[in-house]
């Protein structure tokens, strides 16, 4: 009997343990769970948090207990320069793949571009797009796509630290690495940097070192915003080398046309195989704005707390240093300059351009007291800035001393300092969140470029998501001639010219419906005075030129994206004419489509599988000047012209976006190869591999 009573005894302790340990959660070591149950049915909902609130509410749990949270983009806004202009204003990251496998400036699929046929060389738009710009330009566009500047830097507010790891690479003939990191060093001030890499050894004369594409850019920026909302600051230092080989094309004229082709495209021999770019610069941008008199705050669900000042100062100074140098060893063996002036067999030209900007705005608001969204807003800008530039330009050049000795030395040629003052206004009215009128003045009124201005006016009309929205814009512009086409002084070319400010006159209508995936566009171009580039006798020769006529060019571009189930089909078509098609060498046809499928693979990863192909109509192919840095309108020879497909699979895994494409799939199926510049052949079909890793932590 006494063992029956320790066996119940036993069993009572067991069972008291068991309910003494069902109310202890490992979890939460130090708090005790209630056990009873709550009567849902008489509770209130829940508060709606919203994203900022769920983001600290999770924050605090993480720091109550370890990996309980799981990091994601939720945590990280990002914005621009442009975007802070009128109040704080910050967006997710886009985190999808559209468009992922275009990471190259030369082929995105509304900006395509004519180039000398392999990343980081010389590149232009294939497309007519006029640049909105007044004031002092030196003219040398060549490399732009690759620069960074400041007005490229987007800025974060990350909750955690935020890094991103990109690498494309087509083996040995083209790599591509960047590194973004940022994070806050508190909840007002961010802080973060950009490295990105370019090499490439192209397809040609890859075996010469000295044709290897090298491009080295990095910025560090921070953003800081004052607790009250008021003081905005962002600063960005930035640096740009890039190395891109300049070649004079390859001496096999017809590598896709002759029954031969080449052998090994690699070591096929160039006209000059030690000659190359090379542009640097670097420079700080400090912008400063504060606000002043009452704030109105805007009370949207898809901007909450969204501050509206309704005075607004702001300050802007920026200083750089841009440095264009020509470097070339070889003998012109094969007439590829139009001459000589101080070296037959060596070019060391250089361009050094410094410049101090001040900027100074100031900004009223006049807007009703609507809470929900912003209603008979007037908005006057007024601002003044100085430039000071002081460019120098140097020559290698050679004398004899006084014993009999050829020495060489760097001749200055150019050296010159002046300033530019320019005046700013801009008055808009908002009647609505549907509707919106703009106007815009940027007047030089004291300095070297003293008359130069851009008028610009502009209407939005919005009716709404499904009814899209309408942007009626116009400009007049004036701008002064560009440096390269006035003063300049190098070893294979030398220009003393006068010339007409260049005059463009623009309209244009742009339809915009986001549920119906269409945007539709026409443009009316008039241009005074054109300036260009050309050869008077088809050869080498480029010289400035100005067109005494005016030239008339209308432009229509239409995106239409369609999607079925996972099948989607994007498409963009664009269609130009002008009455001087010889002069002004696009084509009148350009089209980009991409046809994918969305779908689930082995159960981890979201993939797209498709094709991209573009296509343009033939035209008169420009030429490109060595040593200047122009395409100009040289021999009249015109490319037949052929669709070049990729085909790609792309996707995500967790934090990793992944592609892998095949370039100009179909080369062989039309022809052997094409041309977008005269004389440069562009590149072959290659197999690429790009990858995107995330970082939260």
């Amino acid at each position: 009997m006494p063992d029956k009573f320790k066996y119940i005894l036993l069993l009572f302790i067991c069972l008291a343990a068991q309910v003494s340990f069902a109310q202890y959660n490992p979890a939460y070591p130090n708090q005790q769970q209630n056990i009873y149950r709550q009567d849902t049915s008489t509770r209130k909902p829940a508060k709606k948090l919203t994203d900022d609130q769920m983001i600290d509410t999770l924050r605090k749990q993480e720091e109550g207990r370890k990996d309980s949270v799981v990091f994601s983009s939720k945590f990280i806004r990002v914005t621009n320069e442009r975007l802070l202009n009128d109040s704080t204003q910050l967006f997710p990251l886009d985190t999808g793949i559209t468009n992922f496998e275009n990471y190259s400036p030369l082929y995105q699929p509304k900006t395509p571009t004519i180039n000398l046929g392999s990343l980081g060389l010389a590149e232009r738009s294939l497309l007519f797009n006029p640049p909105k710009t007044i004031g002092f330009d030196v003219g040398l566009h060549a490399l732009d796509a690759y620069l960074v500047t400041p007005q490229d830097i987007q800025y974060y507010r990350a909750r955690v630290p935020y890094t991103v790891l990109s690498l494309v690479t087509g083996g040995k003939k083209e790599q591509v690495f960047k590194v973004l990191h940022t994070q806050n060093i508190n909840p007002y001030w961010n802080f973060g940097f950009n490295l990105n890499f370019t090499g490439s050894r192209g397809y040609y004369s890859s075996t010469v070192i000295a044709q290897n594409v090298s491009d080295l850019t990095a910025d560090v920026y921070t953003w800081h915003e004052s607790k009250n909302k008021r003081y905005n600051l962002l600063l960005s230092l930035l640096f740009n080398n890039l190395k891109s080989p300049e070649t004079g094309s390859i001496l096999n004229d017809t590598v896709f046309t002759s029954v031969k082709g080449s052998f090994d495209k690699a070591t096929e021999p160039v006209r000059l195989p030690n000659t190359y770019e090379n542009w640097k610069s670097s420079g700080i941008y400090i912008k400063q704005f504060y606000y002043i008199g009452r704030i109105d705050s805007l009370k949207k669900k898809d901007a909450p707390g969204t501050i509206l000042p309704t005075q607004r100062v702001a300050y802007t100074f920026n200083y750089n240093v841009q440095k264009y140098n020509f470097l070339s060893n070889d003998a012109d063996t094969y007439h590829v300059f139009p001459d000589y002036y101080f070296a037959s067999n060596r070019s060391r030209d250089s361009l050094t351009v410094n410049h101090v900007q001040n900027d100074f705005s100031y900004s009223f608001y006049l807007r009703g007291k609507s809470t929900s969204f912003i209603k008979n807003e007037l908005k006057l800008d007024l601002g003044l800035t100085h430039d000071l530039y002081s460019y120098s330009q140097y020559v290698s050049d050679s004398t004899t001393n006084s014993t009999g000795y050829k020495i060489r030395y760097m001749n200055r040629v150019q050296n010159t300092t002046f300033q530019n003052i320019t005046l700013k206004a801009r008055l808009s009215y908002r009647f609505s969140d549907k509707a919106a009128l703009e106007g815009n003045i940027n007047q030089i009124a004291a300095g070297r470029n003293f008359g130069d201005f851009i008028y610009d006016a502009k209407l939005l009309v919005s009716g709404g998501n499904k009814a899209g929205r309408i942007i009626l814009d116009g400009y007049v512009q004036s701008s002064s001639p560009s440096l390269v086409y006035t003063d300049w002084v190098s070893n294979h070319y030398i220009f003393h010219n006068s010339f007409k400010n260049q005059k463009t006159t623009s309209l244009s209508f742009n339809y915009i419906n986001d549920a119906l995936q269409v945007d539709l566009k026409a443009e009316y171009f008039l241009i005074a005075d054109y300036l260009y580039f050309a050869s008077p006798t088809g050869g080498n020769d480029a010289s400035p030129q100005q067109l005494s006529t005016n030239i008339n060019l209308i432009k229509f571009s239409l995106g239409k994206n369609l999607a079925l189930n996972k099948w989607h089909f994007d498409n963009y078509v664009v269609y130009e004419k002008t009455d001087y098609q010889s002069i002004l060498r696009v084509p009148t046809v350009y089209t980009y489509s991409s046809l994918y499928y969305n779908t689930f693979l082995f159960n981890v990863l979201h993939a797209s599988i498709g094709t991209n192909v573009r296509f343009n109509t033939s035209y008169v192919a420009p030429s490109y000047a060595v040593g200047l840095g122009q395409f100009y309108n040289g021999p009249n020879v015109t490319f037949s012209s052929y669709p070049v497909a990729t085909v790609f699979i792309k996707g995500t895994i967790q934090r990793t976006n992944l592609f892998l494409q095949y370039d100009y799939a179909n080369q062989g199926v039309f022809s052997k190869g094409y041309y977008t510049v005269n004389r440069y052949p562009q590149p072959d079909h290659l197999l690429k591999l790009g990858v995107s890793w995330t970082f939260f932590n």
